[in-house]
């Protein structure tokens, strides 16, 4: 069995899918009204499938504006199919709209979203200004002539900027992204050897002897501030741990509201307690504040 026969085959059932889809009337405006109801109110299975069957047409047109991402054709299709039957759930036939306007949204919406996910193995579109740009960048430069590669002009630039609502700097950076092309990591550096283009990423990573010394240095200074804790008061404890110790610290004023007393006393209590506790790690360490072990307090 050659292979050109079997893809013959395999291409021959969508084409007759999309002879058939093309081949179904639309439907009037009282038809769709009708249908959407006895689906919306009734589970109406059948209108459902009436309503839907005849806007595959337009599944199908919208898909094919989209052929040229070079993604297949069929799951152009299907991704469309998806849409539309998103629209046959959330559409409210009372509101008066066509069926038709409301589904061509959803379809279109379904496809951008496939196209996005599938167009690169690089995540693309992410933010309203770059999914913007993918889908008419090209068109604009077309139509201004510009089809210098990934370089465009400051005039360009601003111009599909300002048509776009986008920034000049979005624009540049998805012409660019346009222009090029996804690279395997594990691809050689020339055709000869054994380096990859990963060899050449630096790592930021501490190398292994300074994560274990800033390891070790971080436990040390825990252990001198919790033995320089000890030799606080319970109030004083309190206080520091509230005010130094967790990260939503709280404010002298609650502070005070808890304890009983002013916010004023809360302020001298603090610094009262930093100093002892200064002094206290003076006596176990040294002076870490010059060895630069731990903040000044």
């Amino acid at each position: 069995m050659s292979s050109q026969s079997s893809a013959r085959r395999t291409a021959d059932p969508d084409r007759q899918f999309l002879k058939t889809a093309m081949a179904v009337p639309l439907l009037e405006r009282e038809e769709e009204l009708a249908l959407a109801t006895a689906w919306r109110e009734d589970g109406d299975e059948q209108a459902l499938h009436t309503l839907t069957t005849a806007y595959m047409r337009l599944v199908i047109a919208m898909a094919a504006r989209f052929r040229q991402y070079g993604l297949p054709f069929a799951d152009l299709v299907q991704e469309g199919n998806i849409g539309l039957m998103q629209a046959a759930a959330r559409f409210e036939p009372e509101r008066g709209l066509r069926f038709s306007t409301y589904a061509s949204w959803w379809i279109r919406s379904s496809i951008q979203d496939y196209v996005l996910r599938n167009w690169s193995i690089v995540r693309t579109g992410t933010t309203a200004a770059q999914k913007s740009l993918f889908f008419n960048l090209r068109r604009l430069r077309a139509l201004i002539s510009d089809v210098g590669g990934s370089a465009m002009t400051p005039e360009n630039r601003a111009y599909v900027a300002e048509a776009l609502k986008v920034g000049e700097d979005d624009v540049d950076a998805m012409a660019a992204r346009l222009a090029a092309v996804d690279r395997s990591l594990n691809a050689p550096l020339a055709e000869e050897g054994e380096g990859e283009w990963q060899d050449l990423l630096a790592d930021d990573r501490p190398d292994p002897e300074t994560a274990v010394m800033e390891s070790r240095d971080t436990a040390t200074r825990h252990q001198w501030i919790s033995e320089a804790m000890n030799r606080l008061s319970e109030r004083e404890r309190h206080i520091i741990t509230k005010r130094r110790l967790i990260e939503d610290s709280v404010t002298l004023e609650q502070l005070g509201g808890e304890l009983g007393i002013s916010k004023e006393r809360v302020r001298q209590i603090e610094h009262q307690a930093l100093m002892k506790m200064k002094k206290s790690l003076i006596e176990i360490a040294g002076d870490p504040e010059e060895a630069g072990l731990i903040p000044a307090l």
